[in-house]
């Protein structure tokens, strides 16, 4: 199995994206450590797979650390860390009329987030001299913010992806590979009774070129090829699956 023997924290493992990427990893032979902040979500997900779970806030450095460490000194050492906690946006008002805490919020949210967490495992993979950090999100359609006025969620994506270049250059030379998982929209994460679903749904699918969008199925699949030996060549890069709504 590609995964087979690896150790992988997922931070925001109860969530839609993050039980994906678990159920994916644990069906290629991962040892999965599902974190976040709350308890029964994390349980639904990490229970038909074996996960093993802790409530970890991700925003908390004290409890990123001690968490990080306790699985490397449980498991043996980190493998893959993966970040996709809630960015915590505030969408649908347009920026002119917009608080400035709305808009910072999702920004703040993602650099904090993903600098503590990358750093706790880069501080145990480095000695091992192999890894992977994932993001996700990457870069998505400006024109998008026309429809659905997204305030601060693309900016705070931007940052991530400087983020991600900047750690992907400095790790490197440990062995260490970072990488950003881009989708362009996932409608399965929209909760089913959401009034506009369908016309989000819609949109996501005529602006791409396959006439798709991404499932969580395919996330998952790409996480497992973008931890895996497979894609030991690729560093520094987002891997782009928006089926062509984004063209590289």
């Amino acid at each position: 199995m590609l995964l087979d023997g690896r150790n992988a924290i997922i931070y925001g493992g109860g969530g839609s994206i993050g039980g994906a990427i678990a159920r994916a990893y644990a069906a290629q032979g991962a040892r999965v450590f599902l974190a976040g902040r709350t308890r029964a979500t994390l349980a639904a997900v990490a229970g038909p797979i074996g996960a093993e779970i802790a409530e970890v806030d991700a925003l908390d450095a004290h409890a990123v650390d001690a968490h990080a460490d306790a699985v490397a000194a449980t498991a043996g050492g980190i493998d893959i860390s993966v970040n996709v906690i809630a960015d915590n946006d505030v969408q649908g008002t347009a920026m002119v009329d917009m608080p400035l805490d709305d808009y910072l919020s999702p920004v703040v949210t993602s650099v904090r987030s993903k600098f503590l967490t990358a750093r706790a495992a880069a501080r145990h993979m480095m000695p091992r001299r192999s890894g992977v950090i994932l993001t996700f999100g990457g870069s998505g359609d400006p024109t998008a913010a026309r429809r659905y006025q997204l305030g601060g969620l693309l900016t705070g994506f931007e940052a991530i992806e400087a983020m991600r270049r900047q750690l992907a250059a400095e790790l490197g030379p440990h062995g260490i590979r970072v990488v950003t998982l881009r989708t362009g929209g996932v409608p399965e994460v929209i909760p089913a009774g959401f009034a506009g679903r369908a016309a989000i749904e819609a949109d996501l699918t005529a602006r791409s070129l396959l006439g798709r969008t991404a499932t969580l199925e395919d996330v998952g699949h790409v996480a497992v090829f973008a931890a895996s030996d497979w894609a030991r060549t690729i560093t520094g890069a987002a891997l782009n699956m928006t089926c062509g709504a984004i063209i590289d």
